[in-house]
């Protein structure tokens, strides 16, 4: 039975927005123990999933997942994606062959999952819940497999209930979260190895310690230690993110094969399959207007360097106006250092997230003191006004691009803006996703590993 809820809100917003309120009252800690009950008292949904993929990662994980459940579908394969967070409706973390979760669908899920936590005392958090409900969606859709994108880390992480993936892929490692996942290079990776299963073959991309890996992974019993050019042969030099993230999911797909040899994947659908690319991933769109808009959710300084690399070989003789908006618990001055390898401060356009985690531009001007000449408005640090800003002076200056960058939490806004018409969570649903409660792997209160 559903919740009663206002006049005029469906019951999916009601069933959404009571799930973003759930760390209100049962605060993160991370670990296994919520979700293995859970997961058990659905019936070990996972499990039953023939072929599953799990994937960790500092940056690339949510590409790489991508493009391995689209070159799996080319295949003819039913795939389900679990990716995290969503950039514009809750649905888009779940999904079959690209076709999200349906309203009706989570509506008849949730409510079976809050059931089962009240009836056996089960603390479980936003994205414990979230996990279980798209285990739940996928054994239902009768899915041939899963490719599973961690929240946070790996060791802890919810999706990491899945006792025997098929394959275990750590894109790469880099400084992030370091007050939850260890403040080196080294431990971090030990969090994310967390995803490795004995008997179960992994492979890891070019830019992670590979000796603190390849350890784990004999100490955890795993079948194999694959890097890139153990599969496919070649360099692992790549400098373009996208193309690295392409080597890494043709890599993985092979290997899958090794498992399902009677799935039929040409080169030839790797190489169309691994060339697509989620959205606000370098994601290109020309207005009306003529003016070139790149999206892409640089993140962290890994990331950004990435950003600035992969602009400078796709559009060496272009300049660059950017709309920069990031969390709080990024390095902001090294961001903001990164951006200005290549583009002048009058072209940076600084923003805020309407997100318990979006840095305040006050903030980014006190750790990125070289901001301060760039655009911004303190009295109104919308998203919306900075963008079109942006476009007006692109307008006037053919050889200029537009790039939106930073956290993903601004995507929705951004692409709203853009004009672009696509699923998205109502004011009912976003007013509580963004108003001070802090859900699933976004809230660090409270945690112990």
């Amino acid at each position: 039975m559903s919740e009663p809820r206002p006049s005029g809100v469906s019951e999916y917003e009601n069933w959404v927005r009571r799930l973003y309120e759930t760390n209100m009252f049962h605060p993160v800690k991370m670990g296994l123990t919520n979700i293995e009950n859970l997961h058990s008292a659905l019936g070990y949904p996972i499990d039953a999933i023939p072929t599953v993929v799990h994937i960790a990662g500092t940056n690339g994980k949510g590409s790489v997942a991508h493009k391995i459940a689209k070159t799996l579908e080319l295949s003819g394969q039913k795939v389900g994606l679990f990716v995290s967070p969503h950039v514009s409706s809750f649905r888009e973390r779940m999904q079959v062959n690209g076709h999200h979760i349906t309203e009706e669908q989570v509506t008849q899920g949730l409510p079976l999952i809050y059931k089962i936590c009240q009836e056996q005392d089960i603390p479980a958090t936003f994205f414990e819940i979230t996990t279980a409900l798209a285990f739940w969606y996928f054994v239902n859709q009768q899915v041939d497999a899963v490719v599973l994108e961690t929240g946070l880390g790996g060791r802890l992480d919810a999706t990491n209930v899945v006792k025997a993936p098929s394959l275990s892929v750590i894109t790469s490692i880099g400084l992030e979260h370091t007050k939850i996942l260890g403040d080196t290079v080294e431990l971090i990776a030990l969090e994310k190895g967390g995803i490795i299963k004995p008997g179960r073959p992994v492979l890891v991309g070019p830019h992670v310690p590979h000796e603190v890996l390849r350890q784990c992974a004999k100490e955890k019993g795993a079948l194999h230690y694959y890097t890139c050019g153990d599969v496919v042969g070649g360099s692992d030099d790549e400098t373009d993110y996208d193309k690295e993230n392409a080597r890494i999911a043709s890599a993985a797909v092979k290997l899958i094969l090794k498992e399902n040899p009677t799935w039929t994947i040409s080169d030839e659908m790797i190489a169309r399959g691994t060339s697509q690319r989620p959205s606000c991933r370098f994601e290109e769109m020309t207005l009306d207007s003529g003016v070139l808009v790149i999206l892409d959710v640089a993140h962290n300084p890994p990331a950004m360097e990435y950003l600035i690399a992969k602009l400078k070989a796709t559009y060496p003789d272009r300049s660059y106006r950017m709309v920069v908006g990031m969390s709080s618990d990024k390095d902001l001055n090294l961001c903001a250092q990164s951006i200005m390898q290549e583009c002048d401060v009058s072209r940076i356009h600084l923003v805020e997230a309407a997100h318990p985690r979006a840095a305040k531009v006050e903030e980014i001007l006190e750790k990125a003191p070289q901001l301060r000449e760039a655009n911004y408005d303190r009295e109104d640090p919308s998203i919306t006004k900075q963008v079109h800003l942006a476009l007006d002076a692109a307008a006037s200056a053919p050889n200029e691009i537009v790039v939106i960058c930073g956290s993903v939490f601004l995507m929705t806004e951004a692409r709203e803006a853009l004009g672009i018409d696509e699923p998205r969570d109502s004011a009912y649903i976003a007013e509580m996703a963004g108003a001070g409660v802090r859900h699933g792997q976004e809230n660090f209160g409270n945690t112990k590993i």
